[in-house]
């Protein structure tokens, strides 16, 4: 049975100079501390590594993000995979739970995320399953 959960969270960015500044785009890492509020009660570290255009709005970024806390009760880790794309301004976000990397109370979740930025606010929709 799946479930879906809503919170907000906070987050924290460390952006790092550029590495690759050739023309087309240019490459750079940021490293992110989230913090989760909600039924996902939990701290996050995320290493990102983007391409942003010549043109302006469009870009791209992958991430991998640790989860640890709890969610819905449940305590442990989890690893999350984004893939976003920004094509002249329209927006595409995929963060979804790497297969088999929970931990804990939380070994077997499978799920999504969507992330939503309101007023400055950060807000997150957990679509998940948990075994048992």
């Amino acid at each position: 049975m799946s479930t879906q959960v809503h919170g907000t969270f906070e987050v924290e960015a460390q952006r790092h100079p550029p590495y690759d500044t050739r023309p087309g785009a240019t490459l750079a890492r940021t490293s992110l501390e989230k913090k989760f509020a909600g039924p996902l009660e939990a701290t996050s570290h995320v290493e990102m590594i983007g391409a942003m255009s010549e043109v302006k709005g469009s870009a791209g970024y992958v991430a991998i993000e640790r989860v640890v806390g709890t969610l819905a009760g449940r305590a442990g880790t989890f690893v999350m995979q984004h893939n976003g794309v920004m094509d002249r301004g329209a927006m595409s976000l995929s963060l979804t739970v790497v297969p088999d990397s929970g931990t804990d109370a939380l070994v077997g979740l499978r799920g999504s995320m969507a992330i939503e930025i309101v007023e400055g606010q950060h807000h997150y929709r957990f679509d998940f399953t948990l075994p048992g």
